[in-house]
């Protein structure tokens, strides 16, 4: 029941007519090789827009952020975020984004919003070795869960990741947080430098006295510089933010 009624409002916003906003083509947006940036400043677009917000939602809520959606369902949630994205309504999405948000989507795994996880990705520099990658990872740590996960952005350039973990049968609970640095390169577009991970707030005292971990000195000493993580938003307002990594794995993220 849930999908027949998300699907029928789905197809609502599929329907393209002589109505429809200009430069909003949802077939050629869902190849990433045709995706370009774009602003919509037709303010009777904002009824459509707060629709699609609201079933994308929806679907995310009971879907533990995308992760038990159907093969249908996901194919609905990528078209709404297509779509959304092509309704995007702010021109800066680089410098409209600082402020705390929550991850309530992806279409990938939680943990690659990370900035410690998408800087491994730029060091693999290969989209199938990474995938293997993660995807190992996530099958070694899959008695668990994640939860929380959320990104502070600050006007300073400073941006951290917080990850919480539930790992094991105990279970250990930690949060792993990640702080990066970032610079705006384009309207839409972030360049990320991470700078150290901790584990904070776990219920194992150990764990939680370990120091500061100055990854982005240790690629520095391995490697000669630290690697570079590019993010694009397609979309922001005043409660919702669609960020796409190098590999066009998407992120919805809510206002905290």
């Amino acid at each position: 029941m849930r999908s027949s009624r998300i699907l029928s409002k789905h197809i609502l916003f599929s329907t393209i007519d002589d109505d429809s906003p200009s430069d909003y083509d949802p077939d050629s947006l869902l190849d990433p090789n045709l995706k370009d940036f774009t602003v919509d400043t037709n303010e009777e677009d904002e009824s459509i827009r707060t629709e699609l917000k609201r079933e994308l939602l929806l679907l995310s809520s009971v879907s533990d952020r995308g992760l038990f959606l159907s093969t249908e369902e996901k194919s609905i949630v990528e078209d709404i975020v297509t779509q959304l994205e092509a309704l995007n309504p702010t021109s800066e999405t680089a410098s409209q984004s600082y402020g705390v948000w929550d991850l309530v989507c992806t279409n990938t795994q939680a943990f690659r919003s990370s900035p410690f996880f998408q800087t491994i990705r730029s060091v693999l520099n290969d989209k199938t070795s990474a995938d293997n990658a993660f995807n190992l990872h996530a099958a070694v740590t899959s008695v668990g869960k994640v939860g929380r996960v959320r990104q502070v952005i600050q006007e300073n350039g400073k941006f951290t990741s917080e990850v919480d973990l539930e790992v094991g049968f105990l279970p250990v609970r930690v949060r792993v947080i990640t702080n990066a640095f970032f610079e705006i390169i384009g309207a839409e577009q972030w360049e990320l430098s991470i700078d150290s991970t901790i584990v904070k707030k776990s219920n194992i005292p150990l764990l939680d006295e370990m120091p500061n971990v100055p990854v982005g000195d240790f690629y520095n000493r391995v490697r000669g510089s630290i690697p570079t993580v590019y993010l694009k938003t397609y979309y922001v307002d005043d409660s919702v933010r669609i960020t796409r990594d190098v590999d066009d794995n998407f992120y919805v993220f809510v206002r905290a």
